[in-house]
């Protein structure tokens, strides 16, 4: 009885793992399709610290939304 309630723990947190992980993908891909220039070579190339920045502060609040959704 108990290794069926651990094999539905694992496989719950690999679903919302992968869940969580394509929200953050469909999301990168808007904020892609919603800037005016290219992120990535703003970030790589012209080291522009400001939007690298303000792009990491972005995917760690939306990280704590989909976690905080899924929780609940």
């Amino acid at each position: 009885m108990l290794d069926a309630i651990v094999w539905a723990e694992v496989v719950s947190t690999i679903f919302y793992t992968a869940l969580g992980l394509i929200l953050l993908w469909g999301s990168w891909k808007v904020i892609q399709l919603m800037s005016p220039f290219s992120i990535i070579k703003e970030i790589e190339e012209d080291q522009n610290t400001s939007l690298a920045v303000l792009i990491a502060s972005v995917f760690i609040s939306m990280s704590i939304i989909i976690a905080a959704v899924i929780l609940s």
